[in-house]
This record gives C-alpha cells, structure tokens and sequence, in this order.
C-alpha cells in the first residue's frame, strides 16, 4: 500500500484529536516463535509498519513546526535477523515507512517520558488496551509529577469513525481479497462430494487462497448436516453425507484486508425439495435485504427486512404458525435466526464501527463494506443449517455486491457442482 495513504491517515487523525495532545499508538504483542504474527489493525492503518515491539507517536502541528511521526522500533541485528528475518531498524522506519524520527525500541522508557515533558498537551490518545502490559506502561509515563494532568482517552472513539469509511486504495485490496475468496468457493464447489471429511473442503480453500497470495482471513467453517445449526462450528472433522448440506464460510485475507462469504451446498451437487423450500427463503431475505443498501438507510431497516422475510417464509414452510405481524412482535423467528443480519468488513473481519450512535440506529454512508448473511438454523426438525452472505460496499446511489461472481442460486449451485472432478 502507498506511504502516502498512511500519510494522509495520520493527518487526518492528528486534526481530529485537536491542538495540543498526542496519539501513542501500540503495535501488537508477539505471541510467540511459532505463531504468525498480525500486526494491530489499528497500528498498521497508520504506520504500515508490521513488525512487533513498536510504538508510534503522533504530535500535530500545534505543538511542532509540523506533524511529526516518530517510530520506536527494533534495532537491525543480524544474529536475530537470521532467524526472524530482517528488520526495517532506524533508517529503514524512516526511509521506507516515512516516520520522522526513529528510536531503538529499548530506549522508549527513556525517551518518550521526556518528549512527553517538552509538549503543553492536555490529552494522550492510545490504544494501550491493545495489551494488558501496555496501559500500566503508559500511565507510568504519565505519572510523572508534571505529567499528571493529562487524560489518557481511548484513540478507538476517533479512529474507528476513520476505518469505517474506505479509501479507494483500501478497497483495492478488499476487491483483491474477494478475487480470492471467489476461487476458493468456486473450488470448494467443484470439490465438494459424498463421503468427503469437512476437513478435505476446508483444505481445498487453503490451498486456493493460499496459492493466489492470500491468507485464511479466519478459521473455515465447512459444518455439514446438523453441523451447521453451530454458528461458530470449527472442528471440520465429520464426513459429509449424501443427502446433507453442508455450509461453508470462509474469507481470505489479502495486504491486511478480509473477505468473509458463506455458502450452503447440497454435499451431492442436487438440493432436495425441503433443502431448496428452506434455501430459498434465506435467498430471498438476502436479495432483498441487500436491495435495501443505500446511503440514508438505518441499520435496523436491514435486520427488519430480514427478520420478516424470513418470519413469512417459514410461515409458508409450517414451520411457524400464526400471524406475521403477532409472529414478529414476539421474535418468534429467534428459534431460527439468532443473529444480527451483518457486520462491518475490512481490516478486521468483524469491523470496527459502532451500530448504534446516541442510543439510534446508524445512517448507511458511501464507503462502508458491510456483509449480509441471513441464515436459518433448525436442529430438530430440519436438522440442517443455512447461511447465505455477501460483501456489500455502500455506494453513492446504492450498492455494489462484491462478492457477486459466487453462485449463490439454487440453479447456478448445481451448474457450479455439475462440473465436479
């Protein structure tokens, strides 16, 4: 991603935490040798930088000359380099990540409380949440006797406002991101057959996404037969049955930013006429939730509209009785869809973003990517479970469905599944 995008990030965050204060910025704890390690979303959508055991601070202008980013990052060693890689160091922080200044990472408890002495500021903006070891660290700074009429405030109330809304270039890598979830569900498809363990369908996305530069965004779920009534199902060990579905929700991550798509297969490639009943009215409440999408719209509006559909379908499936509008009152539809209609996407898979703002529903804007993922659940009658979603990007005039190159009828599945090898 282009210096200039982090650049632009940190000016925009500096003019809004105001004159005279300060944003210190955690990196994300390492968790171990073994252990891939994802920087701090929060981190890496201000720095771009990737390596663990780093601070970055952030003055505006009001208290410097200019805006000023400082990096404390670990030092370049060639002993531990040869088994962790190389290291950016001092000069590469400032070379190549566009920091101002750079200071080695053992020297912060040296150096930021004294940079910290030589600014009038009246509010620290951090993450330091981000690890148990960090807010004790940093009011240690600031317990200082000069320092102790700062307010240390949470930077996730202003820069989460910021992440809600993408940039042209955060949605190149989101588009990049469901290229790749597309190949794996379209291989997922093709792979797809009786007798097969969950796990075989699970490794068919790793390898697709994995083969085409991305990353798992999170662990597959491949749940067949009653497996899918589990919404967060993660053992992928049963061998699925001819005759079953089974539900598939998986994402890849590509430069930090995620895809997350759910699709529900008959394991045989042929739905049955009570597999397609049910199917169907999840497809219809996703379709025309979707339609929904438009700058203006509230959140609520969208779970509504799916909360009916779905209360109405399964009305005409007998599997509720009674009145809609009595039906909905009473949340009759619980037993079946539990859960809320979607959530915010990009460098996290469920977002950052509030829902709510002021105790009311918030307002749809151009640039948020949101997904839509109505389901079904029922493991007694049915014993099955289905979830349809897609990646939708609010646009000036309405919406575009990223994730629209995935079968998700009834007829495109089985076309997709007829050309299993």
């Amino acid at each position: 991603m282009q210096s200039k995008e982090f650049k632009i990030r940190r000016y925009e965050l500096l003019k809004a935490i105001g004159n005279n204060n300060i944003a210190i910025v955690f990196a994300a704890k390492e968790q171990g040798v073994n252990t891939l390690y994802r920087q701090n979303s929060d981190f890496y959508y201000l720095s771009g930088f990737i390596e663990p055991e780093s601070i970055a601070v952030l003055i505006p202008s009001s208290i410097q000359s200019k805006n000023k980013f400082i990096l404390f990052n670990r030092e370049n060693d060639p002993s531990k380099e040869v088994w962790s890689g190389s290291r950016a160091g001092q000069k590469g922080a400032c070379r190549d990540f566009g920091a101002d200044q750079s200071f080695a990472i053992t020297e912060v408890d040296n150096i930021l409380p004294r940079l910290l002495a030589n600014h009038n500021y009246s509010k620290v903006y951090s993450n330091a949440d981000v690890d148990d070891n960090f807010d004790p660290r940093i009011k240690r700074w600031l317990s200082k006797k000069h320092l102790k009429s700062s307010i240390l405030l949470n930077l996730g109330d202003i820069l989460h406002e910021m992440r809600l809304k993408k940039s042209k270039i955060e949605l190149k890598s989101i588009r990049k991101a469901v290229e790749i979830t597309t190949m794996g569900h379209l291989r997922a498809m093709q792979k797809c057959v009786p007798n097969a363990y969950e796990y075989e369908l699970e490794a068919e996305l790793l390898y697709e996404f994995t083969r085409r530069g991305g990353h798992p965004a999170f662990p597959s779920i491949c749940a067949s037969g009653i497996n899918a009534c589990t919404l967060h199902y993660s053992k992928n060990n049963k061998r699925m049955a001819s005759g079953e579905m089974v539900l598939v929700d998986a994402g890849a991550m590509y430069n930090y930013y995620s895809a997350d798509v759910s699709r529900t297969l008959p394991v045989n490639g042929k739905f049955t006429r009570k597999q397609r009943t049910i199917y169907e009215i999840v497809l219809s409440a996703q379709i025309e939730t979707i339609k929904q999408i438009r700058p203006g719209v509230r959140w609520d509006y969208l779970q509504s509209t799916a909360q009916r559909i779905i209360t109405a379908g399964l009305v005409d499936a007998k599997l509720l009785k009674g009145n809609i509008e009595s039906l909905l009152l009473k949340q009759k539809f619980k037993s079946f869809f539990m859960h809320i209609i979607g959530h915010w996407l990009g460098l996290d898979i469920h977002d950052v973003g509030k829902y709510r703002i002021d105790d009311k529903w918030r307002v749809l804007e151009p640039g948020m990517v949101l997904t839509i993922e109505p389901g079904i659940y029922d493991p007694k009658s049915l014993r099955m479970g289905v979830r349809i979603e897609d990646n939708v990007l609010v646009t000036k005039n309405g919406c575009e469905v990223l994730t629209s190159e995935i079968p998700k009828t009834v007829a495109e599945i089985e076309k997709m599944m007829a050309k299993r090898r």
